[in-house]
């Protein structure tokens, strides 16, 4: 997906995360670097279940095919295509369910519902990672109050119930998908739920929180009986184009990625506060809970805040594109 960094411009955004990011390290105590040069628009991330340290990613307008990761070199040990599916349109997530099945959602729509439906496909994670053809199903989905963008899929490591997350500037909604999807017929999505200006989520390993990020700020809500709970503040590093996230496979952290050729994976230890702006008792950023009142963005934290760090970016890119030019001229 595009649409954001590309319509306010791109060396502003790449200029700022230049100077704050470090180098790259294929190491997964700190994140690694997706080094396949087909691998261009990383948009959505998954832990491995059957192979330790591999992770899942896709391109966004691509060819029916996924790469799995290697985290410890960042090189790509497998390249998977599905068969039995379309032509995808817009691969914006990808999750693995309980029974190791992965889900890719063909789920994003950059003109805001444009598609009357979308799509879901599900292939069984491979139990030897190699080049190979494998074939999938391909659910039909649409939301019962119509459609709409979205670029988050998450599916539950219990219960296997596949949510969405749709993406709005103004504030989302979480859709929770039926208890079995059917390839037969149409699987009707229905809104359980207000979210933030988001871009991927993912469920904890054992189920009990849901972590939604946006282009600058995450946020991790309590799950409950299929809802969202308290929220609070997860530290999220700053990336030129912030597209996706997992936890590792151990939950111990959280793995953040972004798109672009060789585009950097980084790792978010979890506990003690690492992960946390203020702790989750923090009374100044927790213990709200999205249906509460208030509008979305304020009950699920940080749409405002998302906006504001966006401009304060683009004005300090901006500004450093001046400095730049003026520097350029006065040496001619």
């Amino acid at each position: 997906m595009r649409s954001l960094p590309y319509v306010l411009g791109t060396s502003a955004v790449a200029a700022v995360v230049a100077l704050a990011a470090g180098p790259a390290v294929a190491d997964e105590d700190s994140g690694f670097t997706i080094k396949d040069p087909r691998v261009k628009e990383s948009s959505g991330l998954a832990a491995s279940r059957a192979h330790p340290g591999v992770y899942w990613t896709h391109n966004d307008q691509d060819q029916p095919r996924v790469f799995a990761v290697d985290s410890k070199t960042g090189e790509t040990v497998a390249t998977i295509t599905l068969s039995g599916v379309g032509t995808p349109r817009d691969m914006e997530a990808i999750s693995v369910g309980p029974d190791g099945s992965v889900y890719v959602g063909d789920i994003g729509d950059n003109l805001d519902g444009s598609w009357d439906h979308v799509w879901i496909y599900r292939f069984p994670e491979p139990k030897t990672l190699k080049d190979q053809t494998v074939r999938a199903a391909q659910f039909t989905v649409k939301y019962a109050d119509g459609a709409r963008n979205a670029e988050a899929l998450m599916v539950h490591p219990k219960t296997g119930r596949v949510y969405i997350a749709s993406k709005n500037e103004d504030g989302g909604g979480l859709y929770e998908g039926p208890v079995t999807l059917t390839a037969s017929g149409t699987n009707v999505f229905r809104r359980v739920g207000e979210v933030p200006w988001v871009t991927d989520g993912a469920f904890s390993p054992d189920g009990k929180e849901l972590l939604l990020r946006s282009y600058f700020s995450a946020r991790g809500y309590e799950w409950k009986n299929g809802k969202l709970g308290t929220d609070h503040r997860v530290r999220a590093p700053l990336q030129g184009q912030a597209e996706s996230v997992t936890y590792t496979a151990d939950g111990a952290a959280l793995m953040f990625g972004s798109e672009g050729e060789q585009s950097d994976v980084e790792r978010v230890p979890l506990g003690d506060d690492s992960a946390s702006g203020g702790g989750r008792g923090s009374d100044s950023d927790s213990g709200k809970s999205p249906s509460s009142g208030g509008s979305s963005a304020d009950a699920a934290g940080d749409g405002g805040n998302d906006k504001l760090t966006f401009a304060l970016i683009v004005l300090a890119g901006g500004a450093a594109l001046v400095l730049g030019l003026k520097r350029l001229f006065r040496r001619g």
